[in-house]
C-alpha cells in the first residue's frame, strides 16, 4: 500500500486522482528549498466537480447505520497507522518539523482521532424520549446537515485535515477539503487511505488550490451546507462573510496568542521548561503555542535567565535527523515576516537571544538554504506593542513581570484571542480561579499543549467558535431535529379552542 503515489495530480475527488487544470505549484521543502512535489491547483470547475461527487455519495453514506460508518473509520484508523511511516517523512518534507515531531505526535495522534471518531460515530447525543407536554411522545434526532467544506491550515496538515473530515463523516456528511496549497501532500494520502478503508467513493474528496480562487468558491458554493476553517482571524472573517450570503452554518477556528501565566509559588523549573516546550513546538506555528508570559515578580529574573539558556541549547538543523529540536519555518517568506516582527520589536524592547536566521546547525551543516530562524526571547515590551498583541506564528516569547494576581489575570486576557492559556502555581485556589477568570477554549495548570481526543479545542473572542475533537465536535456536523407524536388519539383537542373558540 502506497499512499504516496499521487497518480495524475493533486486533486482527489470520487475515489480518483485528477490532475488540477489550473496553475502549476511547487510544493518545496522548507529546509533546503528543494521541489517535493509539482502540483497543478485546482480550477472552480474542479470545486464544483467535488461538490457534485459529495453532494452524490451523501443519501447512501448519511443513510448509512452508525456501525457501518464506525466499522469504515476503524479501518481507516488501520490504513493510516501502517502507512505511518510514509505519512511522517511526507509530512516533515512539506513543512519542515522535526521527524521527531511528526512522527511521535502528529501521525499517532492523527490515528488515535481516527480511532475515537469511531467510537463516537455510535454515540449520537439527545434528549430522551418522553411525554413532555402529557399528550405528545417527543424525541430528537440527529441528522446529517449535507455536503461540508473545510478549509485546513498549512501548520499542522494532516491533523488538521482529520480534524475536519473524521467529526464530518461520522456523523453522516460528505466533504470536500481544501487544504492549504503550500503542503497539500498528507491530506491526499488521508483521503487515499479513506478510499483503501472501504470508505465510499465521493465521502472525502480533496482539491489542492488557492484561497482566493478555490476556497472561496467552496465557501459560497450553494449546494455546501456547511463551512469549516481554521487559519488567521482575517481570513476566518472573509469565510463567515462569504457563508453568510447562503445562510450555511460555520465552524471557525482562528488565530490565539497564548498567554503563559507564572504566579510566585510555582515550580520554577517546571515552568521554564514548559514554556521553552510550549513556545518552540512545530517553530511556534502553532496557534496554542505559548507566546506571552507573564511572570510575577520574585521568579521574573530566574525564569527569563533559564529560558535564554535552553533557548541556547536547541538544535536546530535538518528536520530528518532525529537530534533535532528545532526545524525550519514553513517558507521563507513566513520567516520574514517572523523576523520583521522582532526587527521591529528592537524599536522598544529588548531581544534577549536569538532574533536572527542560523549560520550552522548542530551538526555543522549550513543552514542558510532552509527557512530557519533562531528562538527567540524578547523582554521590555509594553503591553500594547505589537509582539505582545499581535499573533507572530514563530518562535519567538515575549515575558513580561506583574505584581498581584488580578493584575497577572487582566493582562492575560488583554489580547483580542481567546484560545488556549495556562496557568503555573502550586496553590489549588489560584489555579481554580486561573482556570475561571482566563478567557480561553482551553486552559491547562502546570503544563501548555497536550491535546486530546475525548476533549474539544476551540476558541472565545476573535479566535473563533465551534469545537475541534471530542463528541462536541461530533454535536457541531449534525442538526438537531425534534419529533412529535401525539399519543390521545383524540380529534378535537383542547388547543384547538384557541382557533375554533365554543365550536
Amino acid at each position: 500500500m502506497d499512499l504516496t503515489d499521487f497518480g495524475a495530480g493533486a486533486q482527489y475527488i470520487a475515489g480518483r486522482w485528477s490532475r488540477g487544470s489550473g496553475a502549476p505549484f511547487q510544493v518545496v521543502n522548507p529546509a533546503d528549498g528543494s521541489v517535493v512535489e509539482e502540483v497543478a491547483l485546482a480550477s472552480t470547475g474542479q470545486v464544483d466537480e467535488a461538490v457534485a461527487a459529495a453532494r452524490a455519495a451523501l443519501p447512501e453514506w448519511a443513510g448509512a447505520t452508525p456501525g457501518a460508518r464506525s466499522e469504515a473509520l476503524t479501518r481507516l484508523a488501520a490504513v493510516l497507522d501502517d502507512a505511518a511511516a510514509d505519512l511522517a517523512r511526507v509530512e516533515t518534507a512539506q513543512t519542515g518539523k522535526p521527524i521527531r515531531l511528526s512522527t511521535e505526535f502528529d501521525v499517532p495522534g492523527t490515528v488515535d482521532n481516527t480511532a475515537f471518531f469511531a467510537g463516537a460515530a455510535r454515540n449520537l447525543e439527545g434528549k430522551a424520549a418522553g411525554e413532555y407536554s402529557g399528550d405528545h411522545t417527543s424525541y430528537v434526532r440527529r441528522e446529517a446537515i449535507g455536503v461540508v467544506g473545510s478549509i485546513s491550515p498549512w501548520n499542522y496538515p494532516l491533523q488538521m485535515a482529520a480534524w475536519k473530515i473524521l467529526p464530518a463523516i461520522a456523523a453522516g456528511n460528505t466533504i470536500v477539503l481544501k487544504p492549504a496549497e503550500l503542503t497539500p501532500l498528507t491530506s491526499l494520502m488521508f483521503a487515499r487511505a479513506c478510499t483503501l478503508a472501504g470508505i465510499p467513493d465521493g465521502v472525502v474528496n480533496v482539491v489542492t488550490g488557492a484561497g482566493r480562487d478555490a476556497g472561496e468558491h467552496l465557501v459560497a458554493h450553494p449546494d455546501v451546507a456547511m463551512v469549516s476553517f481554521t487559519g488567521s482571524t482575517a481570513v476566518g472573517r472573509r469565510v463567515a462573510e462569504l457563508a453568510t450570503a447562503t445562510v450555511k452554518r460555520t465552524h471557525l477556528e482562528l488565530g490565539g496568542k497564548a498567554p503563559f501565566v507564572v504566579f510566585d509559588d510555582a515550580d520554577l523549573d517546571a515552568a521554564v521548561h514548559g514554556a521553552v516546550a510550549a513556545s518552540l513546538i512545530n517553530g511556534g506555528q502553532d496557534c496554542t503555542a505559548a507566546t506571552r508570559a507573564y511572570v510575577q515578580r520574585p521568579l521574573y529574573d530566574a525564569f527569563v535567565a533559564g529560558v535564554a539558556e535552553l533557548y541556547g541549547a536547541i538544535r536546530l538543523g535538518d528536520p530528518l535527523d532525529p537530534r533535532t529540536d528545532l526545524g525550519p519555518l514553513v517558507s521563507f517568506t513566513h520567516r520574514d515576516r517572523v523576523a520583521g516582527f522582532v526587527d521591529r520589536a528592537r524599536g522598544y524592547a529588548t531581544v534577549v537571544t536569538g532574533g536572527a536566521a542560523p549560520g550552522k546547525g548542530h551538526d555543522g551543516t549550513d543552514l542558510g538554504r532552509g527557512a530557519y530562524y533562531r528562538p527567540t526571547l524578547i523582554t521590555g515590551a509594553a503591553q500594547d506593542s505589537e509582539v505582545v498583541q499581535g499573533e507572530i506564528f514563530g518562535p519567538v516569547l515575549a515575558v513580561l513581570p506583574f505584581d498581584g494576581d488580578d493584575e497577572g489575570l487582566r493582562l492575560a486576557n488583554d489580547t483580542p484571542y481567546g484560545l488556549a492559556a495556562s496557568a503555573w502555581t502550586g496553590n489549588v485556589h489560584r489555579a481554580l480561579r486561573a482556570t475561571r477568570e482566563i478567557a480561553a477554549g482551553c486552559v491547562w495548570v502546570n503544563d501548555h499543549i497536550p491535546i486530546i481526543s475525548e476533549m474539544p479545542h476551540g476558541g472565545y473572542k476573535s479566535s473563533g467558535y465551534g469545537k475541534d475533537m471530542s463528541q462536541y465536535s461530533l454535536d457541531e456536523y449534525t442538526q438537531v431535529k425534534h419529533v412529535m407524536f401525539d399519543t390521545t388519539a383524540v380529534a378535537r383537542k383542547d388547543w384547538h379552542r384557541t382557533v375554533f373558540g365554543d365550536r
